[in-house]
This record gives C-alpha cells, sequence and structure tokens, in this order.
C-alpha cells in the first residue's frame, strides 16, 4: 500500500471543496443520468458506487430506484465526510466505506451493478488493472460494469484539448483508448460504449462491460 500512487479529487487535497463546482463544467447531472440510465438497474439489485467522491451518483441511484440497495466507496476521507452529509441531508440509506479500489472490501459477487464516474483517470495503468480484476470479483455471474470516464478524443476540439489533458494525472491510459482491452484483459466481455459528451476536459465516454 504504500507504494500506491493515490491522486486525490481534482489531484490536490486542498481542492477537494471545489469538486461538486467543477462537477458542474462537466455536465455532470446529463451524463451521471445517462449513466444510470444505461445501467438497467432493478429495484432489489446490489449496486456499488467505486470512488463515490461526495456521493452524488450514489444519492442519484438511490432516489431513482429506492428499492436498491446502494453502496458508496472512496479512498478520500475528506471527500467522504462531505458525502456523508450530503447522505444524511437527503434522509437516504446508503452504505459510505472507505477503502481503495484496488482492494475492494468485499465478498466475491457482493454487487449485481458496479457504478463509476470519473476514477478512473486517477489510476496508474497498474492500478487500473487490479482495479478492473477486483470488479469482475465482486460482481454476480450476469452482473455489469458501467463506467463513465475520460475515453478516445471524437472530434478535432477534443483532440486538441487531449493533447494538455493527457499529461495530466493518468488520463493517457483513457484518451488512448486503452480502457476497453483492459476491460477484456479483467475478464469481461461485450463492452459497448454507450454514450459521449463534449466537456471542457475532453471526450467523456460511457461505457457498459459484462460479466459471464
Amino acid at each position: 500500500m504504500n507504494n500506491r500512487k493515490y491522486i486525490p479529487a481534482l489531484s490536490f487535497e486542498w481542492l477537494t471543496t471545489l469538486y461538486d463546482p467543477v462537477m458542474l463544467l462537466m455536465r455532470e447531472s446529463t451524463f451521471k443520468r445517462s449513466l444510470v440510465e444505461k445501467a438497467n438497474i432493478k429495484n432489489g439489485y446490489r449496486v456499488l458506487d467505486i470512488g463515490c467522491g461526495t456521493a452524488t451518483l450514489t444519492i442519484l441511484i438511490k432516489k431513482t430506484y429506492p428499492g436498491t440497495e446502494v453502496t458508496g466507496l472512496d479512498g478520500d476521507p475528506k471527500i467522504l465526510e462531505i458525502a456523508r452529509e450530503k447522505v444524511k441531508k437527503a434522509g437516504l440509506d446508503i452504505a459510505l466505506d472507505s477503502g481503495m479500489s484496488f482492494e475492494l472490501p468485499y465478498p466475491d459477487g457482493s454487487f449485481d451493478r458496479v457504478v463509476s464516474s470519473l476514477v478512473f483517470h486517477h489510476l496508474t495503468r497498474e492500478d487500473k488493472a487490479l482495479t478492473f480484476k477486483e470488479i469482475f470479483r465482486v460482481l454476480s455471474p450476469g452482473g455489469e460494469m458501467h463506467v463513465a470516464d475520460f475515453g478516445k478524443p471524437h472530434n478535432a476540439v477534443m483532440y486538441l484539448i487531449s493533447l494538455v489533458f493527457r499529461h495530466l494525472e493518468e488520463a493517457g491510459d483513457n484518451i488512448n483508448d486503452l480502457l476497453p482491452e483492459m476491460f477484456l484483459n479483467a475478464g469481461f466481455e461485450r463492452v459497448e460504449e454507450t454514450d459521449r459528451f463534449m466537456t471542457p476536459f475532453g471526450t467523456l465516454s460511457l461505457y457498459r462491460v459484462r460479466k459471464s
């Protein structure tokens, strides 16, 4: 654990309080609603939100599907404090756990859906690969992972933005379109890009992958 490279929300801890305002620039409400719709969640499902941040997506899932068992996980204690306040204010029954995506604290087959929003570009290539294997492990057979994160630029404007952004954090793998291959290497099948959005920071892609 001590040799892990952990990048907090917005790269620096002192920017954590600005996380939600910055997400507005990312068309958060639009792409997260699309992510939830594409996830085909049913009441009774167990859903894990990896890298839940301030729990915006986690809360949206619980409000949309009150009969689901929703868990959020994040490795940033400061951002989890914000998330717990938001969940408390919303009056929802959501579990918020502290942990890292590459060492998930859950038994095999614990969830029917795993969702993640703007997390994987924070991870080194090694930790991405470990995370995808961990997600595969905790999904039940037939379960799906739904991801919103930076992807391959889909037009000239997004390509120009990517020339800068690919050098920040660990976004190069995303922008070079390596995520689909990494999903398959972890054991997933039927990788689909279900939607994409233009943002001030580049193309945001939505992916759906399935565990057989």
